[in-house]
């Protein structure tokens, strides 16, 4: 493998996780109220075809993790891409509620192919462990800009086209960049596996390992009140006493503040690890969040709430992966990753509806409770010894 191609695979990882979350997600929050109205039907009932996407791109993180243990990356993420393709132009072309949900469904399984959780597993195989680190953070800032693209571009082009013309241009746009970035740089399965950590763990062994379970429960405790807080925040601030352009506005601090967050972690992780910078992260949000019923009726004490939560907002994305791959390598990560992604996105989908039905004082209490529990599962894996490395799977 050569140096450059870390550098091509992350840069075209880059653009391609921007445009794919562009399309297959963000897009969908634009043309929610007119598809809703055109079908007939409520904004909750067609906001749960999201809903399904979610839980079929969760049952497909272990099948997936597999695959690109066994084959790597370029196959799946380029079929996954023309799929993704195919699923947009049909959702374009939906008359009933029924065969939205059934296009989300694939949709959602075109996401666990070609989105962070697939894409994720290359960058960890294909990089130096020196710079996995900040490789999954230029991905994730560049991808970070997607909903400041996508929201004002689909809205542009619904105003102009409507919702299905509208959705043919963007899997046009997804079929321009996707299918050929993926086929042409991302490695196959010798680039892959070129460079295997010697006595890595094998998803067995992993399985076995006390310390997985520990970072599956925070991990899976912090997606659920991330989710919440992203979904519910602008409501709560409301019901705090803003008007809805100062809840919007502040709300509107989590995107930002995820990539201070994000570069402040890595930063740090360099020399504290990994691990520990994480947990002191979701502490602060915890005491962010636990305020919010405290201080969240001024402005300036609802902004600093937000700010203690947004530096947290983003973290686990670029954690995850590289405590993972530290604790057990490169060999069979993607398998073990996909067992934990599939409890961590059943938390991200299901979050925001438990907390739905909470008083505002339980939610942020609750909330607070689930990222401490974050931290502390964090805390406690980091004090339990490394896995034998042996076995295979």
């Amino acid at each position: 493998m050569t140096v450059a191609l870390p550098r091509l695979l992350i840069a075209v990882l880059a653009v391609t996780q921007t445009v794919g979350y562009g399309v297959l997600s963000y897009s969908f929050a634009v043309l929610l109220t007119p598809m809703a109205a055109e079908f007939g039907a409520g904004i909750p009932a067609v906001t749960g075809a999201f809903t399904v996407a979610i839980v079929a791109a969760a049952v497909a993180a272990i099948p997936v993790g597999r695959w690109l243990d066994r084959h790597g990356g370029r196959l799946l993420l380029t079929v996954g891409s023309v799929a993704a393709v195919a699923a947009v132009m049909m959702w374009s072309q939906v008359t009933q509620l029924w065969q939205l949900y059934a296009v989300f469904v694939l949709i959602g399984l075109t996401t666990a192919a070609t989105l962070y959780e697939a894409s994720f597993p290359v960058i960890v195989a294909a990089t130096d462990p020196s710079k996995r680190d900040m490789a999954l953070l230029v991905v994730t800032i560049v991808a970070g800009f997607a909903s400041s693209i996508f929201f004002p571009l689909t809205a542009l082009l619904l105003e102009r086209h409507g919702w299905r013309t509208a959705l043919l241009i963007l899997a046009a746009v997804l079929a321009v960049v996707t299918i050929p970035g993926h086929l042409l740089a991302v490695p196959g399965r010798r680039a892959h596996r070129a460079q295997p950590r010697a006595g890595a763990a094998t998803a067995a062994i992993a399985l076995r390992d006390k310390r997985f379970w520990i970072l599956t429960v925070g991990f899976v405790a912090h997606s659920a009140a991330v989710s919440a807080v992203g979904v519910l925040l602008v409501g709560y601030l409301q019901r705090a006493g803003h008007t809805a352009a100062v809840a919007a506005t502040l709300a509107g601090l989590l995107g930002v503040l995820s990539v201070t967050g994000r570069l402040t972690t890595t930063g740090l992780s360099k020399r504290y690890g990994m691990t520990s910078v994480a947990a002191g992260v979701f502490l602060i949000q915890a005491a962010g969040v636990a305020a919010l019923p405290l201080l969240g009726s001024t402005v300036a004490g609802a902004a600093a709430c937000v700010i203690a939560f947004g530096l947290g907002f983003g973290v686990a994305t670029i954690a995850r992966p590289a405590i993972v791959a530290d604790r057990y390598g490169t060999n069979r990560y993607a398998t073990i990753a996909g067992v934990m992604t599939l409890p961590v996105t059943l938390a991200k989908a299901g979050g925001p509806l438990a907390a739905s039905s909470l008083t505002d004082n339980m939610f942020a209490t609750l909330t607070a409770v689930a990222c401490a529990v974050s931290a502390v599962s964090l805390m406690l894996a980091s004090r339990v010894g490394r896995p034998a490395l042996e076995g295979q799977w």
